[in-house]
């Protein structure tokens, strides 16, 4: 990853990407998130950083609609600011952008979008607006989404075999199966260019 700004032509993004949703990003490395900032910013969205669990519990409040979370800081782990998020119930969209590879205690974390370091300034614009997406959703398909998500990331990185005999990952498959017939009903509401967004969403 390079500490250069975003280009133009690499990220192919404009404002009309973004509405007016508010991005806190936190993380550890100043170059890091220096260049996720700068990043986002190019798109449009309104960006703070914070560097540690602390700054980042201390900037937390409900003007944010996007939270993009490290796990690893320096006075602890980006699961504590997303327990802080739930317990504040707070209408945040949490991204996990993070080095850790993720296992099987993702099915429990309270987290919408799962990315692993390094990623591309597209990867992370992908990520922001996939997240502001969700932030238009009701509870149903917020949830549906998250779900969706931890199932497609499991699926990337476990063997099959492992994904078999792993009691969290049944559990989450079969919670998404009950979900279906629900999400059938809501999409017949949909027009099309919405019903596309939403299966590219959580089909990704």
């Amino acid at each position: 990853m390079t500490e250069a700004g975003p280009d133009p032509g690499e990220t192919g993004r404009t404002d009309e990407r973004a509405d007016t949703n508010r991005v806190l990003i936190v993380e550890d490395e100043p170059d890091v998130a220096d260049l996720y900032q700068t990043t986002v910013e190019s798109a449009g969205y309104d960006v703070d950083v914070a560097n540690s669990v602390g700054d980042g519990a201390d900037r937390l409040s409900a003007a944010y609609d996007i939270a993009l979370l490290d796990r690893r800081l320096p006075d602890g782990h980006g699961e504590e600011l997303l327990a802080t998020i739930r317990e504040r119930e707070l209408d945040i969209r949490v991204g996990m952008v993070t080095a850790v590879e993720p296992d099987f205690d993702i099915v429990e974390m309270g987290f919408d979008l799962y990315v692993l370091k390094p990623l591309s300034q597209n990867e992370l614009l992908d990520a922001v607006e996939r997240l502001g997406t969700r932030s238009q959703y009701d509870d149903h398909l917020q949830r549906t989404a998250a779900l969706a998500s931890k199932r497609a990331t499991l699926e990337a990185e476990k063997p099959r075999e492992a994904l078999e005999r792993n009691e969290k990952y049944q559990q989450l498959t079969a919670e998404l199966a009950e979900l279906d017939a629900e999400l059938e009903r809501i999409t017949e509401q949909f027009d099309t260019q919405d019903y596309r967004r939403l299966f590219e969403d959580i089909g990704a």
